[in-house]
């Protein structure tokens, strides 16, 4: 499936748009890894990330698409929770 922050792919005809497509993921400090000796998010931050671009990729297949386009990731704080976000437009490429 082409994922793409782009709104179209160049080459490529846009032949039916299905939807807003997401994921999400939430980290709860515990899962961070957090420590007082400075260990660092990032691994953890990385495997939220690819889950919530997977579980957009799932949402947009389960819909007929073959692409999504216009991707954004958003990152958030909430009390003591991370939480990554991925959405974008499910489309079928022609």
């Amino acid at each position: 499936m082409i994922v793409t922050t782009t709104p179209s792919v160049e080459g490529r005809q846009i032949i039916s748009y299905h939807g807003i497509a997401v994921g999400e993921e939430i980290l709860g400090y515990d899962n961070l890894g957090r420590s007082p000796y400075g260990i660092s998010y990032k691994p953890m931050i990385d495997k939220a990330r690819k889950v919530a671009l997977g579980q957009m990729q799932d949402s947009a297949r389960a819909m007929g698409a073959t692409a999504v386009v216009g991707v954004n990731l958003d990152y958030r704080m909430i009390k003591d929770h991370v939480v990554v976000l991925a959405s974008g437009t499910a489309v079928t490429l022609g």
